[in-house]
């Protein structure tokens, strides 16, 4: 399926509202919204988007409330200072399934695009095509690895296949009215003991030191991060004149660790220690973080190391510390296992494009609740 784009304003759809506020006898309520028994009808011009409003009233004739209307439309088309001109900048961190390997196309069972053929999940989907072809947001930016440009399906993943950028992107852009920037990391392989390992954990316990296998992704993310935020221009030209603002961090990680009993003891640790520092380094205090569970196997999962990581990963989020600018998004029910997938390896979601795009939807909706948006929904428990 070819790519299309799909227009939007990031500066935010202004909608305009002309209402009549009537005056009727004997309404005591509508009579308070009345200047006086022999006027015109009170009348009430609304400009407004999804972050603010601003209206003016009045009990004139409709010449006044045109020139009100005039003259909050001329307020609001002088153009926003350097400072205001910002673009929300949110980084994706983990391992392989950060990375994302949920199937595009293909016939098979939780390809995307059998999903979006299938009446029974088509609606879903909807908002991704456009005359049968992928839509790309002109709203949301991304990078990953050397690659850079618009979000879309396709092309910020594995060759083929979408990860968590797709949902997380989507629901974070239609919350904003500022331009979205991502900023992807996802090496396969990589555990939050060894190449992910904060400074704050200290010395790994092989007594390896810092560098190659042992925090050298950690430190990569970092000085990356930075050098982006300090020329963003020179890597997104139709930015120029935005300041960044570093908004929020998503991790989707824990295979590996996963994969180790000793790894899995420190993981709750290892992972306040992550919080900690990236805030740090990043000089933002406060930045709202979003986990993603390692739910490989869903509800059924029954290995004590993998059932560890996860319980690491929510416990975080409850420390005091935490609690009010951390998500932990439960997974679990997410999981598609192979029969319904294009293909039986659990530890990349069985390459399940449904999976991925709902734990990237369930990461951009916690989000956006830590950014002030409307609360995500709450965790699904056990069957």
């Amino acid at each position: 399926m070819a790519s299309r784009t799909r227009s939007t304003s990031w500066a935010g759809q202004i909608f305009p509202t002309i209402r009549w506020i009537p005056c009727k006898s004997g309404d005591a309520a509508a009579a308070a919204n009345c200047c006086w028994s022999s006027t015109p009808p009170r009348w009430a011009v609304t400009l407004r988007n999804s972050r603010w409003s601003s209206e003016v009233r009045g009990c004139s004739n409709r010449a006044s409330m045109i020139r009100s209307f005039l003259f909050l439309l001329l307020i609001l088309s002088f153009p926003l200072s350097a400072k205001d001109r910002t673009v929300q900048v949110f980084i994706l961190a983990g391992q392989s399934n950060m990375e994302g390997h949920g199937r595009i196309s293909g016939p098979q069972k939780g390809t995307l695009e059998t999903l979006s053929q299938d009446p029974a999940t088509a609606e879903r989907y909807r908002h991704l095509q456009s005359n049968d072809s992928w839509v790309t947001r002109e709203d949301v930016w991304i990078t990953w690895l050397e690659r850079k440009g618009k979000l879309g399906v396709g092309g910020w993943a594995a060759k083929g296949a979408i990860g968590p950028e797709l949902g997380f992107g989507w629901v974070v852009g239609d919350f904003l009215d500022a331009p979205v920037l991502l900023l992807k990391f996802g090496p396969g392989g990589t555990s939050l003991a060894g190449p992910w390992r904060p400074p704050g954990a200290g010395p790994h316990r092989n007594g390896k030191p810092r560098g190659e296998g042992i925090g050298n992704q950690y430190d990569h993310l970092i000085s990356s991060v930075k050098d982006r935020l300090a020329n963003l221009s020179r890597e997104f030209p139709e930015l120029a004149g935005y300041q960044p603002r570093l908004a929020g961090f998503g991790w989707h990680q824990g295979w590996n660790d996963g994969c180790s009993k000793p790894d899995c003891l420190e993981y709750e640790a290892n992972l306040a220690h992550l919080i900690r520092d990236i805030r740090r380094d990043l000089k933002a205090p406060g930045l709202p973080f979003v986990i993603a569970g390692s739910g490989f196997g869903g509800w059924g999962q029954k290995i004590d190391r993998r059932l560890m990581i996860m319980k690491a990963q929510e416990a975080v989020t409850r420390y005091d510390e935490f609690r009010d600018t951390t998500r932990y998004v439960e997974t679990r029910s997410f999981f598609r296992d192979g029969p319904v997938s294009p293909r039986p390896i659990r530890f990349h979601w069985c390459c399940n494009a449904e999976t991925y795009w709902l734990i990237g939807e369930g990461m951009g909706r916690a989000m956006v609740e830590l950014l002030g948006g409307p609360r995500a929904p709450a965790n699904p428990e056990r069957p």
